[in-house]
């Protein structure tokens, strides 16, 4: 793996990619999913993202479970000093919303369950307008003085309430979002590309993008007419790309990049998106080992001018 890149102005120093953790538990049993974590460990990864409220959105699964996984495995391992751990807050269950004194339960519960001292980097998973974002930031910013959280970034936020934070952190010089995790891929450009690019660009921050391969749509597994069995093959996930125009131009752009580069479809548009202005590290899951060497293998793969801009027109 490449050498490790600065996150922001947190001080932290991650690879190039970052290891999603929303399939520990779900997809992936927890034996499986401590075998994925040590291949990435082994091969110089060192940047795992999850939640406190990853995956109860789909039946038979727990909110936490992801976080109490990675707690265990860090714990087996010892390696929690080697391993920035990136949580969120807002959309558990029972912790729902940004309110002060939830922000403060959860990140407890998150501890807890991580079986540790601190949270390297602690997102605002949904933005919760209901609440001033200086009493957000103020909130945030009394973990860090605790020594209960590293770094903060955000994540689902309007591009007016992330400059407004940023302004008020400025102002009182309390604790900065260092990133932000926005959805972010070869076939979703709208949500970040715009005005939150260039806050993230003007204020230093850091961009992790989520969904970098559009739920598994960008490893080519979901086609026009395909019937894939996959809890993703549906709406809202990859399944919803497979019948778009879009989806179809990028899938033939990908193939011919891929061939050129004899590289898998994943690499190559997590490639791209590692190649954009503001990124820092892709988030990408896999479900097995055996999907890892695609994901780890954008790290190699230095796409040229002209297959950027091919990629780029395709999911235009």
């Amino acid at each position: 793996m490449t050498a490790l890149r600065p996150l922001g102005s947190s001080g932290l120093s991650v690879s190039p990619l970052c290891l999603g953790g929303n399939v520990f538990g779900w997809t992936a049993d927890e034996a499986t999913s401590f075998a994925v974590l040590d291949s990435y460990r082994e091969a110089g990864g060192n940047f795992v993202d999850t939640a406190d409220s990853y995956m109860h959105h789909f039946p038979g699964n727990e909110a936490g479970q992801s976080e109490a996984i990675i707690g265990r495995w860090l714990a087996d391992r010892g390696n929690r000093d080697d391993v920035v751990v990136a949580t969120k807050v807002g959309d558990h269950p029972e912790r729902k919303g940004l309110a002060p004194a939830n922000i403060a339960a959860a990140a407890e519960d998150s501890l807890r369950r991580l079986g540790t001292d601190r949270i390297d980097l602690y997102y605002t998973h949904f933005d919760d307008e209901s609440v001033p974002v200086e009493d957000i930031i103020t909130a945030l910013d009394g973990l860090v003085k605790a020594g209960k959280v590293r770094a903060i970034a955000a994540s689902n936020i309007s591009p007016e309430r992330l400059a407004a934070s940023l302004a008020f952190s400025d102002r009182e010089g309390l604790a900065r979002y260092v990133a932000l995790q926005p959805q972010y891929n070869l076939v979703s450009r709208d949500t970040y590309e715009g005005e939150r690019q260039e806050i993230v660009q003007r204020g230093g921050l850091a961009c992790v993008p989520y969904f970098a391969l559009a739920s598994g749509f960008l490893t080519g597994k979901y086609r026009p007419g395909k019937t894939v069995d996959s809890v993703r093959d549906m709406p809202g996930l990859a399944g919803g790309y497979a019948d778009t125009e879009r989806g179809v131009r990028v899938l033939a752009a990908l193939e011919e990049v891929a061939a050129a580069r004899c590289a898998e479809l994943a690499t190559v548009a997590l490639a791209w998106l590692a190649q954009q202005p503001t990124v820092v590290a892709p988030i990408a899951s896999a479900r097995t080992v055996e999907q890892l060497p695609a994901l780890l293998a954008l790290h190699d793969l230095q796409l040229t001018d002209a297959e950027l801009q091919a990629l780029t027109a395709a999911s235009a």
